[in-house]
């Protein structure tokens, strides 16, 4: 189960390290999943293609291969075809469009929509309990997970149920935590 996380933060990060968004909102509330960041969102007319046809994603290019982290096209599908529950939602430019899934079967997409939201992309997803057998989203993990982002991430503030996590010092803060 963190491993779906961490594919789903991994393109939030991208778009940090692209320099476009510098925070994250991770909300997790009894096994459901929200990762929201402030990047460029995903284009309105791929979201659903983004999240389910393989090899699809806005990182094929020369620019994007050199900062990105995740590359082969596959983490975000992966994640939708092992939640119950799955929805992607963008906002780009005053617009937003949103798509959801159950057991990796595209749903709904509903139509583009004005907004005043900011731009970037917003994942929600349940792990599917038929896979993931008793499974629990334990905090001291996230946590851990999300400092190590924000030490290789300087100017990233990634806010987690509440709290803030950011690091002024990089590696630095790491290594005056662990001693």
């Amino acid at each position: 189960i963190y491993i779906l996380l961490k594919e789903v933060i991994d393109n939030s990060i991208d778009e940090f390290r692209m320099k476009n968004g510098k925070k994250i909102e991770v909300k997790i509330t009894e096994g459901k999943v929200v990762v929201r960041d402030y990047g460029r969102g995903i284009p309105l007319g791929s979201i659903v293609d983004v999240v389910s046809i393989m090899n699809t994603g806005g990182k094929y290019d020369d620019g994007a291969f050199k900062k990105s982290i995740g590359l082969n096209g596959v983490g975000t599908k992966a994640v939708n075809f092992l939640s119950e529950y799955f929805q992607v939602k963008s906002v780009r430019d005053g617009k937003m469009k949103r798509a959801e899934f159950r057991e990796g079967r595209l749903v709904e997409v509903f139509d583009e929509a004005e907004t005043s939201e900011r731009n970037g992309t917003e994942i929600t997803f349940i792990p599917d309990d038929s896979i993931f057998i008793n499974y629990k989203f334990r905090s001291e993990y996230v946590v851990r997970m999300l400092r190590n982002y924000t030490y290789l991430n300087l100017g990233l503030k990634i806010h987690f149920n509440g709290e803030i996590y950011e690091s002024q010092n990089g590696l630095r803060d790491l290594l005056e935590e662990e001693i």
